[in-house]
């Protein structure tokens, strides 16, 4: 009879501090069992693209781990601000969360018009990789090397066109930067992803991309496109036969971040459970070897560490786009 009493009067204190944690605006009880139905995950770009594709990868890990699905929603367009401004204004309860790209950095100072503060108006969850991108160009180019296509480049003042996965994401501003740098004139021709615009390379309609290396990786080994260079520093340790384009042209950098976010106010307790399990993936050698398919790099983080390293690339893309002298209004 006391275990009894003892048992109801712990229900109905959990209960109490429940309702007054959701007086107060705070749900210390939402991370109790969580999740305890599907949860969506916001993709700001075209399935089938690499961002898709790793995406998934982890979604399926996650399915398996909490036994609820993680179901990856596409939103393509402008720039993955579409995914963005939706994420953004979901309910903050864990059960929406965002795929964070370079393009979430970059759109900060791209676009002069945003509805959305995304450092404001997010929280870091978890870090996944780093992930190069890769310069690609059609098989009719006539070039083999980052030197001879800068050479064809100025000898062909926007005659070429150079493809991206939309305004704003670091596929469009590794060609920007690699254009200010190199003084090369191309034309932008945006796609809603990068999966969608390797039919017209192949063609030769639009000739080149600085795509993630996913799909760009892909599709050179297959024989549909020529690799001339990759956009880290140095040479990436899954394709070092590729040159890092940095060898022509010191000092050019561009190397992307994955991760996760989710509403401002989506409580702790359910940041920390997302973030423990993610991290956790990352050292499962399964997992770390589908991702080394793509040529990514697994960078476990705490969501502090993710949240700086989130400030940090605002902050370098805002001087890229500055240099570039390129915005959308």
């Amino acid at each position: 009879m006391i275990a009894k009493m003892t048992a109801l009067l712990r229900a109905a204190l959990f209960s109490l501090v429940c309702l007054f944690s959701l007086a107060a605006g705070v749900a210390p009880c939402a991370a109790a069992g969580y999740p305890d139905r599907p949860v969506r995950w916001l993709i700001g770009f075209a399935a089938g693209g690499p961002v898709d594709i790793v995406a998934r990868i982890m979604s399926q890990w996650l399915s398996d781990h909490f036994g609820q699905q993680f179901v990856v929603e596409n939103r393509a367009g402008s720039g993955g601000n579409i995914a963005a401004a939706a994420a953004v204004n979901a309910t903050p309860d864990g059960y929406t969360l965002l795929f964070v790209a370079p393009n979430n950095a970059i759109s900060t100072s791209l676009y002069k018009h945003l509805s959305y503060d995304f450092i404001r108006d997010t929280v870091p969850v978890a870090s996944i990789m780093q992930l190069t991108n890769m310069l690609v160009v059609s098989n009719a180019m006539p070039v083999k090397s980052v030197q001879e296509f800068i050479d064809y480049c100025k000898a062909n003042p926007n005659k070429i066109s150079y493809a991206s996965s939309g305004l704003g994401t670091s596929v469009h501003m590794s060609a920007e930067l690699f254009k200010a740098m190199t003084k090369c004139e191309m034309v932008h021709v945006p796609y809603r992803g990068s999966a969608i615009a390797f039919p017209d390379i192949m063609s030769n309609k639009v000739q080149l991309i600085f795509d993630n290396l996913p799909s760009a990786l892909e599709q050179s080994r297959a024989g549909s496109v020529r690799a001339l260079g990759v956009t880290s520093p140095q040479r990436w340790p899954g394709v070092p036969d590729v040159p890092a384009i940095a060898e022509t042209v010191p000092g050019f950098e561009s190397v992307g971040f994955y991760g996760i976010s989710a509403p401002k106010g989506t409580p702790p307790e359910i940041v920390e459970t997302l973030n423990k399990a993610v991290n956790e993936a990352l050292h499962d050698p399964k997992l770390i070897a589908k991702l080394a398919d793509f040529g990514g790099i697994p960078k476990p983080m705490t969501p502090a560490e993710f949240g700086k390293l989130i400030s940090d690339e605002t902050e370098k893309w805002r001087k890229v786009v500055a240099f570039a002298g390129v915005s959308v209004d």
